[in-house]
């Protein structure tokens, strides 16, 4: 029996099938995207964002890549924090960029975000053309994850920082074991009962559960090229922020 390319929780057999039914997952649940977001996290969402977009210095007036950029909630905060920047979002769920095109794209914004439906293997960008990076609750949807960095370490400049917000391993017992509960059971029920879509946060709880540790993560960055990596924890541990550089 041939083994299957890649071991995914949406049960594809391949990183190609993988990443359609994650996108199609995405697009699905794109209206409530926003809403859920805040509701889950209880607001602390727009504070993860708001340390992820300092955390990514860019230089004066470059382009910053934001991956996996969905409704473009990070690609704004990005701009607020520096204006005389401009930022590519990049997604491979087409709806979600449109949802926040629609809503987000206002103000003058539309003129320095640049919404791009792409896969996060293969980045429409030239070479040593980004002055940072950021991807927020992206980076465990690309499998595999290497062929990811592999692409932020081609685009971004010398010297320019990988910086990634994503879950902790939900494999850690959290707050007494709280934590864990709640990504088996009440994730699922608000998400199928406001989305109607309980499998994408199936998926969600999956993905959270099975993604590597602060450490093991940490190590993937360094073996991908990069250096000065490190991480900070938020909220006892459930979010990091991992931040790496490209060599100068």
């Amino acid at each position: 029996m041939t083994k299957p390319e890649c071991q995914s929780v949406t049960g594809a057999s391949t990183h190609a099938e993988h990443g359609k039914r994650v996108a199609d997952m995405f697009g699905r649940i794109a209206g409530w995207y926003d809403f859920l977001n805040h509701a889950l996290s209880l607001g602390q969402d727009i504070y993860w964002r708001y340390r992820l977009a300092k955390a990514a210095r860019p230089e004066p007036g470059g382009m910053i890549l934001d991956l996996a950029a969905g409704t473009m909630d990070v690609s704004v905060e990005l701009l607020r924090q520096y204006p005389d920047c401009q930022v590519a979002a990049l997604d491979f769920a087409l709806p979600m960029l449109e949802n926040g095109k629609a809503k987000k794209l206002k103000k003058g914004r539309e003129q320095r975000i640049f919404p791009v439906q792409a896969d996060g293997r293969a980045l429409p960008l030239p070479d040593a053309s980004m002055a940072a990076a950021t991807i927020a609750f992206g980076i465990r949807n690309i499998l595999p994850r290497e062929d990811a960095y592999a692409e932020f370490y081609r685009v971004l400049k010398p010297g320019a920082r990988l910086c990634i917000l994503e879950f902790g391993t939900g494999s850690k017992r959290v707050w007494k074991g709280l934590y864990n509960l709640y990504l088996d059971k009440i994730l699922p029920f608000i998400g199928d009962r406001i989305s109607g879509d309980p499998d994408a946060y199936r998926y969600l709880a999956e993905t959270i559960k099975q993604f590597p540790d602060e450490r093991a993560l940490g190590n993937e960055l360094l073996s991908a090229g990069f250096e000065r990596v490190y991480n900070v924890p938020m909220l006892s541990g459930i979010v990091y922020l991992h931040v790496a550089e490209k060599p100068v």
